[in-house]
């Protein structure tokens, strides 16, 4: 079965300015701007300033949140946490390839100081272990 569509902010203004039996005229009157304007917000042809969504939440009744995530969604995308993947760490990777551990012939010593590193911060790829191997193995004349 599919998903319905979302509402988008166009689609939201226009019903509810029809909910509270208000013109375009009167909205855009309401909230200092042009017809045109209000029609061309509820047509998706203009993008709202920061102004204009405030000014729309309150004259129509809204959640000024809401409306402005409506009118800008890459926003909530940056300020919503990724959600917790369930995949293995990139230690747990490295950890476990035996075949790039025999290739780089990397010691048990080595391993534990990596192993150190890992609990310092995410390292994003077991790669990333190599090169701080690489960095550490020159820095102490390796």
């Amino acid at each position: 079965m599919a998903r319905p569509k979302e509402r988008t902010f166009g689609q939201v203004i226009r019903e509810r300015r029809r909910q509270l039996d208000l013109t375009q005229e009167e909205v855009a009157r309401r909230i200092r701007t042009s017809t045109p304007y209000v029609g061309h917000l509820e047509s998706g042809k203009r993008h709202p300033s920061d102004k204009i969504v405030t000014r729309l939440a309150e004259v129509l009744g809204l959640d000024r949140r809401e409306v402005f995530f409506l009118a800008n969604p890459r926003a909530q995308a940056l300020l919503t946490p990724e959600p917790e993947t369930a995949s293995r760490s990139a230690w747990d990777d490295f950890r476990k390839n035996d075949q790039l551990r025999r290739l780089h012939h990397i010691t048990e010593e080595e391993m534990e100081m990596l192993g150190r590193v890992a609990l310092l911060g995410e390292v994003k790829s077991p790669r990333d272990f190599i090169y701080i191997l690489n960095t550490v193995r020159h820095a102490v004349g390796r």
